[in-house]
């Protein structure tokens, strides 16, 4: 889906693509309600609760990693009991990139069908697009370490049984499943916590997701574009974070009306260089942050959907979380090869790893639900 926003409240009545939606409407469930388990956020959350999954400036993450010598003792993670029912995506992932902004400028369609904008002067645009089409795609298996996660057991649980329970679904086909440039009105130079839900909300309403039902495995990545502060990410010392709308921890008006919608957070990544990935696995590797910090924060959403009903250890730590800015040895990050093309992605933790000690994976067999 390559749209253009016309109005602030309105669906453009002229698009330049077809809108992609896969959800299937159902009724609007019960007010969600806060985890009771695992919610104390790492120290990089800055006391902001709803900044979960936050990938910290490199230099401000555990300084050795979990599953290497030296590191602090951490135990598996454990099932936060669900939020709303909800604690791990089990349908097939669908993924909405939202363009925040009429900074992203004029939109084209490139050689390969996707989106480009003139106001994106790294493309990061068509590297998101490139990457969720293609995981799911050619047996990749850095999908798979997720899908070892589930819901159905006791809260505190570490690992899930073969039968009785839902994983986390693999994305068969790619999870790319729309893309929009909100140019109705300029991003705000440094967005709120609550500003950013409620562009995830009127995303949901644009691609025809508005009830909690549409969007149950779904997530809206809401990209801000260059030179914008969306968060006060650069002075906070993050890359990016998830949440979903209900939270009324958010900052800057608690949790936005509507359906409840899982969000990431996702700044112009490259604006801050070296210290949020650029050139960690390739070189001069311009885009490796950009996959590096949105593949952290999309695993951490199928498996946390609505923080912190999902899996998180007893520090708050999600699945991304453990595994962050790993240079070498096992779980270090490192190129993936896709349908679509090679991507700098990070590890995430496996519990079942090293015979149910936990580590971090970069290849995991695919679960199936």
């Amino acid at each position: 889906m390559l749209e253009r926003a016309s109005s602030a409240r309105s669906i453009p009545a002229i698009a330049a693509g077809v809108c992609l939606s896969f959800g299937a409407f159902g009724a609007m469930a019960a007010p969600a309600a806060a985890g009771t388990a695992g919610t104390a956020a790492p120290a990089y959350s800055n006391g902001h609760a709803y900044r979960h999954g936050a990938v910290p400036f490199r230099g401000q993450q555990h300084t050795v990693a979990f599953n290497q010598p030296g590191r602090r003792i951490s135990h598996n993670l454990r099932f936060g009991g669900g939020v709303s029912g909800v604690g791990v995506t089990t349908g097939a992932e669908k993924v909405y990139l939202v363009f925040w902004g009429s900074q992203w400028g004029t939109q084209k369609t490139n050689s390969s069908g996707y989106a480009t904008f003139s106001g994106d002067p790294q493309a990061i645009a068509p590297d998101l697009q490139a990457f969720f089409k293609g995981l799911g795609t050619g047996g990749e298996t850095w999908s798979g370490v997720m899908t070892q996660y589930c819901q159905g057991v006791s809260t505190g649980a570490t690992s899930c049984p073969s039968t009785n329970t839902s994983h986390v679904g693999y994305p068969t086909g790619g999870a790319l499943a729309g893309v929009w440039e909100d140019a109705s009105s300029a991003a705000p130079g440094a967005a709120t916590a609550h500003q950013l839900a409620q562009e995830a909300e009127k995303a949901a309403t644009h691609f025809g997701n508005t009830t909690t039902a549409a969007n149950r495995d779904t997530q809206y990545v809401i990209v801000s574009p260059t030179g914008t502060d969306p968060d006060s990410y650069e002075t906070q010392g993050f890359c990016a974070w998830h949440d979903y709308s209900g939270d009324s921890t958010l900052d800057g008006g608690g949790a936005v009306s509507g359906s409840l919608v899982a969000f990431t957070n996702l700044p112009y990544i490259p604006d801050a260089g070296a210290s949020c990935g650029q050139g960690f696995v390739n070189s001069p590797g311009t885009l490796d942050g950009v996959t590096i910090v949105e593949g952290h924060e999309y695993a951490e959403t199928i498996t946390d959907q609505y923080p912190a009903g999902g899996w998180l250890d007893s520090s708050g730590e999600e699945t991304g979380d453990k595994c962050a800015w790993i240079s070498s040895g096992q779980g270090k990050s490192q190129n993936i090869t896709l349908t679509t093309g090679s991507f700098a992605v990070q590890s995430t933790w496996a519990n079942d790893f090293n015979n149910g000690a936990g580590g971090c994976e970069v290849s995991h067999a695919i679960v199936p639900n």
